[in-house]
């Protein structure tokens, strides 16, 4: 017998591989996707062995339907259902919303489908740009926790920032205050000092789908980009700054991080909340009590509607996607759109073309260094159809724009941690703060104007100058672009 699997290994390898690649043709068949795509699986499945099964493995899959998180625990709480009944708008309190936003309704009722992402009216926002100003901010919230804190980060590194940031925490956390960290495995490096710390002054913290090696498992996977602080339910944070030197400019630092974060109070720090606790209860892997004191009523009269948008294989719809998709194609004016990473699928770019070729007023912001080699030229592969379509295109030279920020009308924006990319919209667990509100917009909107300063406009005839080498490793780096 083991002979025979000497003498014809190879030939069983090859029966298993086509066996695999059947089963895994029919499951693409039953799905009912694009036909050329189903067609360009089943080539590769077919012509390539073994790679083929590779490819399917991390590009073919439906992240979605295959959702790894079990949420009954927390949304099945008396005190969690009972929020999407409290959030419920009257129909005069629409009307209102419907005569302010006209076409934008759609937004909210697009996402007001989904029990987790209800409307919330009475929120004070702050817009924080930098890095600097939001640990100030929050710090100083942190220190004025008399019930809870909560932190979930993507990056969260025990170094100047980062330490002083668990200082806190521990201080906190012995103080009596219940303090939850979860931070992503593969995103964040803390030390194992640093942890028997915590353990020690009473910080409970887990890693989101701890992996063994982290430096080498890079982007292959599910990971949890969100970065979400609330402190005793009554202030929250959100928006693309983690916890790391990167973001905040020291002096000695090697370039200039430039970013966008939102500060709320209010009612929308419920539904946030909500989403801290689905994942506290995937990585604690234990029902978390949920109390009252979890979701505290906050005196704010100032009318700002905001809804909080969470997306990733857990949710039944991409709903960051879709919510930037219906705003694009109901913009009226202008669409200003700043992102780190621009690798957008064929509904964004299309929608993106439409608009600009319609006569609107379409800006893209972009880093003209990035911190991804592979990243930086997939998203230029996309620059020239939009130049084509008269899309407005900006490298920020200043240093790294790591902002996720779009405005559009004067009436909606939004400021989160999704990019524009294959992994935000299919892939990563995000989460995005959607404001209906005027003035909020239009301060978004003069800080982009601001950021354009400091970058340079690209043209339709220069960037087609560029050279066929570098033409070749944009095709080349696009290919790899659902795991960037």
């Amino acid at each position: 017998m083991l002979d025979f699997l000497k003498d014809n290994i190879w030939v069983i390898i090859i029966v298993l591989n086509y066996a695999l690649a059947i089963s895994a043709a029919s499951t693409i068949l039953l799905k009912n996707i694009n036909p050329t795509k189903t067609l360009s699986y089943i080539l590769v499945l077919v012509v390539f062995p073994f790679l083929g099964l590779i490819v399917y493995y991390f590009f073919g899959q439906e992240y979605r339907k295959n959702k790894i998180f079990n949420r009954k625990n927390v949304l099945n709480e008396k005190i969690v259902q009972k929020l999407g009944k409290d959030f419920e708008l009257s129909e005069s309190q629409l009307h209102k919303l419907d005569d302010f936003l006209d076409e934008k309704i759609k937004l909210v009722n697009l996402l007001n489908n989904n029990k987790n992402t209800p409307v919330t009216l009475h929120n004070e926002l702050q817009i924080i740009k930098n890095a600097k100003d939001k640990f100030e901010l929050l710090f100083e919230d942190l220190k004025h926790a008399k019930h809870h804190i909560h932190l979930e980060y993507y990056i969260l590194k025990d170094d100047n920032i980062g330490t002083e940031l668990i200082d806190i925490l521990c201080d906190k956390a012995s103080e009596g205050i219940k303090v939850r960290l979860s931070f992503d495995d593969v995103g964040s490096k803390i030390s194992s000092k640093t942890k028997r710390r915590m353990t020690k002054s009473g910080v409970e913290f887990y890693a989101f789908m701890p992996v063994l090696f982290p430096s080498f498992t890079g982007k292959m996977n599910y990971r949890n980009h969100r970065k979400i602080a609330i402190i005793d339910g009554k202030v929250g944070y959100v928006g693309g700054i983690n916890v790391s030197d990167n973001y905040v400019n020291y002096k000695n630092g090697d370039s200039y991080w430039r970013d966008t974060h939102l500060r709320i109070v209010g009612e929308a720090l419920k539904p946030l909340q909500v989403h801290f606790l689905l994942t506290w209860d995937f990585v604690s892997n234990s029902s978390c009590k949920i109390s009252s004191e979890l979701f505290p009523d906050v005196a704010v009269d100032s009318i700002n509607a905001v809804q909080i948008a969470a997306s990733g294989p857990d949710t039944d719809w991409a709903n960051i996607m879709e919510a930037i998709f219906v705003a694009i194609n109901t913009a009226e004016d202008y669409v200003y759109v700043t992102t780190p990473y621009f690798i957008p699928n064929d509904e964004i770019i299309t929608s993106l073309q439409i608009a600009a070729k319609s006569g609107l007023d379409v800006r893209l912001l972009i880093p003209k260094t990035s911190d991804s080699w592979t990243a930086k030229h997939a998203t230029n592969s996309y620059l020239e159809r939009l130049l084509e379509a008269q899309v407005k295109v900006y490298r920020y030279t200043k240093g790294f724009i790591h902002a996720k920020t779009m405005v559009v009308d004067d009436l909606f924006s939004t400021i989160g941690t999704a990019n524009l990319d294959y992994r935000s919209f299919n892939i990563n667990f995000e989460i995005n703060a959607l404001i209906y509100n005027k003035k909020t917009s239009i301060e978004l909107k003069n800080i982009f104007l601001e950021d354009l300063n400091d970058s340079e406009e690209l043209t339709l005839e220069t960037w087609q100058q560029r050279t066929k080498f570098s033409k070749l490793k944009e095709s080349y780096c696009r290919l790899w672009s659902p795991l960037l």
